[in-house]
C-alpha cells in the first residue's frame, strides 16, 4: 500500500466547499484514504491554515488519525532545488522555490503518489511522479 501525499489544493477544495472543485477532491480524498494512508508536510499545512482562523479549527481539519504528518527530507529539498534551477533555466520568473516544488519532491524522494488538482507542474518537473490527478 503506497503512503499518498495529499496536495493543499485538494485540502483546501474540500474546506472551502469550492464549486467547481469540491466534489472532486473530496471523492478523490475519500478514495485515496480508503486504500492508502494520507500524508501532510508542513507546507501543506501552512498553506492549507490560511483557512482558519485558530491551530484548533486547523487541527480538526486535518486530524492527525486521517493525516500522518512528515517533516520534509532533506533528499526532497534538494530535489526541488534541482527542478527549481531547471525551471528558472527554461524561463520562470519566480525568484525562490514554489512549495509545489518542495511537495513534489517529496513525493518523489518517499516513492509516494501525489494527490492533486494541479497537476502540469508536477507533470513538467516531476514526470515519473504517479499523480492522483483529474482525468487520470
Amino acid at each position: 500500500m503506497k503512503s499518498v501525499l495529499v496536495d493543499s489544493n485538494v485540502l483546501l477544495d474540500v474546506a472551502t466547499e469550492d464549486p467547481r472543485w469540491s466534489g472532486w477532491s473530496s471523492t478523490a480524498l475519500e478514495a485515496a484514504g480508503n486504500r492508502s494512508s494520507l500524508v501532510i508536510n508542513p507546507l501543506i499545512y501552512a498553506e492549507v491554515s490560511i483557512r482558519f482562523a485558530t491551530i484548533e479549527e486547523l487541527e480538526w481539519a486535518l486530524p492527525a488519525v486521517l493525516f500522518r504528518r512528515e517533516a520534509l527530507p532533506y533528499e526532497a529539498g534538494f530535489l526541488a532545488g534541482k527542478v527549481f534551477l531547471k525551471y528558472r533555466r527554461q524561463g520562470g520568473s519566480k525568484p525562490t522555490p514554489l512549495p509545489d516544488f518542495y511537495i513534489g519532491a517529496h513525493a518523489a524522494v518517499a516513492g509516494y503518489q501525489l494527490l492533486t488538482r494541479d497537476a502540469s507542474r508536477y507533470r513538467t518537473y516531476f514526470p515519473r511522479l504517479e499523480l492522483l490527478a483529474p482525468g487520470r
